[in-house]
């Protein structure tokens, strides 16, 4: 077969996804009912990309002359990504008419941020991470504010665009000191040289201003602040793909950028680094989420928990604890995205209906809903034997094994403290009497993607080996 014939197939991904963005918008200006066709036309295109990375998980290569990479992490990122957008995208198409942005370019966003995903987590240079993030920050930016007429959008647009400008500034200057320093942005260059490059101050600095740009994109505390207000104000639906496929793209950049320190053993001096920002993180999301009864802010304040949980990995730098990042983001990505897809049944026009009240009695008026959300919230609180159980499970396993087990307790202590919230959900469902009576209209589609949500965190949670072993196994390409 040509080598430009096999490049083409191994890229297919992101040419199919690119065609489908093309696509949508020439039926976005010619048809007048193209809101109705672009969900489905998206969906399809989510589940075959993810599906087609699933098969190609094993055909590492590097194309573009090692700009991008294409299978191993980046196939199982990619395989996140579409499949959470796909159920993204099955929970909006009765939500948006609801929410007041019945419009076709809100699916033409969510498949542009996609790609810009797919294009930062295959990224083999900093050129282009920067380019992937700034095309799912401009989508993410828009989508939180795509209903003008209301304030809270309004206002959740315009925080999430200065915030994020500011922490892409510290990225855009990370890259410049970075490439004075080492001469190229290429990351093989990077971490073949890491160890070499960690005596000069230059280099240092700009990596440490790259780690704090992104430690923005994923709400780590102290760079948190604009997460509560943008997820409560924007769209529920989008805040849930913010919440999940948002942070794992972040995520899976700060997995590439340490690819050094937990495949060739360079030293970790960023550990204390991440080891800050995770306490910091861990314990201020679980205290502060106790006392919120918006149950779209408390579930922001649990993502600056989550995020904190997941940056142990980090401080740890061992191949076991990236590992279990990559399984706890693909787990929490799952348990978001349904939590989410079922507040946004529950919410009525007008932003009502989010508050823990509204969920007082749940199980009454639709048990199956309740004990969906139940799931989900057993799932966050890390109760075995569930997927977010076991996410936590291999990222504290990765910390002790890197001489960090004080932070591992610290985790276990936040991980005590976040069941409080979590089971409070539960309570109020079941044991509480209804305190608004509303009329319960059950989407059939959004019902759909929290079963299929649902159904994988039960899989990663009862069979935790058959994503932990596909995982392992592409670790190191």
């Amino acid at each position: 077969m040509p080598a430009n014939t096999s490049e083409y197939l191994m890229i297919m991904p992101f040419i199919f996804l690119g065609s489908t963005i093309l696509f949508s918008i020439i039926i976005e200006i010619s048809i007048k009912k193209s809101e109705e066709i672009l969900p489905w036309l998206s969906i399809i295109s989510f589940f075959i990309v993810a599906l087609y990375s699933l098969l190609n998980i094993n055909n590492h290569a590097m194309l573009f002359n090692g700009m991008m990479q294409v299978g191993g992490k980046s196939a199982i990122f990619n395989f996140i990504f579409n499949l959470g957008a796909m159920l993204i995208t099955i929970s909006s198409i009765d939500y948006i008419k609801k929410y007041g942005t019945y419009y076709g370019e809100y699916y033409i966003l969510i498949q542009s941020s996609v790609l810009g995903m797919m294009i930062m987590a295959g990224s083999n240079d900093l050129i282009m991470i920067f380019l992937g993030l700034e095309l799912m920050s401009i989508c993410f930016y828009i989508l939180a504010g795509i209903n003008r007429k209301k304030l809270t959008a309004n206002e959740a647009s315009m925080k999430y665009f200065l915030l994020g400008a500011f922490a892409t500034g510290f990225i855009v200057y990370g890259i410049a000191l970075i490439y004075g320093a080492a001469g190229s942005t290429n990351i093989s260059i990077l971490i073949s040289n890491f160890s070499n490059l960690l005596t000069n101050i230059i280099f240092v600095t700009g990596f440490i201003l790259f780690l704090i740009g992104f430690s923005f994109k994923i709400a780590a505390v102290p760079f948190h602040m604009w997460v509560p207000d943008v997820y409560q104000g924007s769209a529920t639906t989008v805040t849930g793909l913010m919440s999940t496929t948002g942070k794992t793209a972040a995520f899976s950049v700060l997995i590439i950028a340490l690819t050094a320190i937990f495949t060739l053993n360079s030293p970790n001096n960023f550990r204390n680094y991440f080891a800050v920002i995770s306490t910091l993180s861990m314990l201020f999301g679980s205290i502060v989420a106790i006392s919120q009864n918006n149950l779209k802010r408390m579930l922001a304040y649990s993502s600056i928990a989550h995020a904190g949980y997941m940056t142990i990995g980090l401080a740890a730098g061992n191949i076991n604890s990236i590992a279990g990042i990559i399984f706890y983001l693909a787990a929490y990505t799952f348990i978001n995205i349904g939590a989410f897809s079922i507040i946004s049944i529950v919410e009525g026009e007008n932003d009502s209906h989010i508050d823990i009240d509204s969920f007082s009695g749940l199980n009454s008026k639709s048990p199956v809903l309740a004990a969906l959300m139940s799931l989900f919230m057993f799932a966050l609180a890390g109760i075995p034997p569930l997927a977010g159980f076991f996410g936590k499970y291999y990222v504290f396993i990765g910390a002790i094994e890197s001489g960090l087990t004080w932070l591992a307790i610290v985790g276990v202590l936040s991980s005590v403290i976040s069941v409080y919230f979590y089971l409070r959900v539960v309570v109020y469902m079941y044991f509480k009497e209804p305190v608004q009576k509303f009329q319960l209209e059950i989407s059939p589609l959004a019902l759909t993607s929290v079963i299929i949500s649902s159904a994988l965190v039960l899989i990663f949670g009862v069979m935790p080996d058959i994503l932990m072993n596909i995982i392992t196994s592409v670790i190191n390409l």
